[in-house]
């Protein structure tokens, strides 16, 4: 299928209504852009990584806010930029922001709207072949995967589980289930 801006706009527009292969398409197709931003100006496979997970929960938070004026690549390239401003700030004042409850209980609203075809796809697995795919996968999205479907956790579980916002919980779970279908995809080729 040929991206187009009709089609990203169409997308954008289904992910507002809270279609949630709205959302997968949305992170499916700009996942590597906003990676690769990342990883050329943090040098470093986990920071660009983490900052890509909160670009995508902020963007999906507040895409409400998005202005179809603009490119949709380069909203997010900017929301990344942010984040990892504010991340070196962090990291340079050294002082812990104080968290209220009410910061911790927010919660992103990426919907779930129930088994996707890579849920699907995983309960059907052979569980040793499932296992010998996930083991493929980097340790944390391995974790993310066995935190849900293994330890069956709800994401406010896993939320507390990690010590993450639930949107971040979200993303890096999307994240694993695209990698490990993609891996049982060339597999089965």
């Amino acid at each position: 299928m040929e991206i187009t801006k009709d089609t990203i706009l169409s997308q954008i527009n289904e992910a507002r209504k809270g279609n949630q292969s709205a959302y997968n398409f949305l992170l499916n197709t700009y996942w590597n852009e906003v990676y690769n931003f990342q990883l050329k100006r943090t040098k470093d496979e986990y920071d660009a990584e983490e900052i890509t997970i909160q670009t995508f929960s902020k963007a999906f938070d507040k895409l409400n806010t998005y202005k179809e004026a603009y490119k949709f690549s380069t909203w997010l390239i900017t929301i990344s930029k942010n984040i990892h401003i504010d991340i070196l700030r962090k990291r340079a004042s050294s002082i812990r922001s104080q968290i209220t409850k009410k910061d911790e209980d927010r919660v992103y609203k990426v919907p779930d709207e129930g088994p996707t075809p890579e849920d699907a796809l995983i309960k059907k697995q052979n569980l040793a072949e499932l296992l010998r795919f996930i083991k493929l996968l980097k340790p944390h999205y391995q974790e993310m995967i066995n935190l849900r479907y293994f330890q069956e956790m709800s994401y406010k579980e896993m939320e507390e589980e990690l010590g993450e916002p639930m949107s971040n919980v979200k993303v890096k779970l999307l994240r694993a289930r695209r990698l490990l279908a993609d891996i049982i995809q060339k597999a089965k080729q």
